[in-house]
């Protein structure tokens, strides 16, 4: 289990281009913090730098546990999730395929809670390609409660969902944050609960 994310002295580039250095960020169980920064600020790379998918020119990412650190892949592996700005579902599948399927993947399993949450029993038996992109991001964001895991790395999770369901995200972050869950999502509009704002590419 994740108990807290160590960011120190952290440079990302893409391409030829810096993004952004000296980056540094701590974040400790039942803390959610907020990425703000203008457009191609690193908000983006940073979430996939913390989720092993973008290699620092400089600095570190660690993650501790209840009895010190640990191994940056194993941390990864079964602690964290990451849902980006293209939600990644198949066109051709069904809602409750496609959830299903992302559950299996990531260790869950009971799709229900998630559904309820999420509201999602209208859209269970729709193929993918059928659904809004609010519908869609619902989806993905589904596998966060389906395959409960420590820390939600988010990309603009508000962005195509109505003010309903972001009252309904926003509770799910709650109990997540309650849990001692973490929270880092990329934003422009502010998450529906507390979170300390962090400027990237400044």
């Amino acid at each position: 289990m994740i108990t807290a994310l160590k960011i120190g002295g952290l440079a990302l580039s893409r391409g030829e281009r810096a993004l952004f250095s000296g980056l540094d960020l701590s974040v400790s169980a039942g803390e959610a913090v907020s990425l703000v920064g203008r457009n191609g600020a690193g908000k983006t790379s940073l979430l996939r730098a913390i989720a092993g998918l973008l290699r620092p020119t400089a600095g570190t990412i660690g993650f501790e546990g209840p009895d010190g650190a640990l191994d940056p892949q194993d941390a990864r592996v079964g602690g964290l999730h990451m849902v980006g700005h293209h939600d990644g579902l198949k066109p051709g599948r069904t809602a409750r395929e496609e959830l299903q399927f992302q559950a299996d993947w990531t260790g869950g399993g009971d799709i229900d809670e998630a559904v309820r949450a999420l509201d999602l029993n209208r859209l269970l038996d729709l193929e993918v390609r059928r659904l809004s992109a609010g519908q869609r991001r619902r989806v993905a964001l589904a596998r966060l409660l389906a395959a409960p895991r420590t820390l939600w790395l988010l990309d603009e999770p508000m962005a195509p969902l109505d003010a309903g369901h972001r009252r309904g995200l926003g509770e799910a972050m709650t109990r997540h944050i309650a849990g001692g869950g973490m929270i880092v999502a990329a934003v422009h509009d502010p998450l529906p609960i507390p979170a300390r704002d962090v400027q990237v590419g400044a």
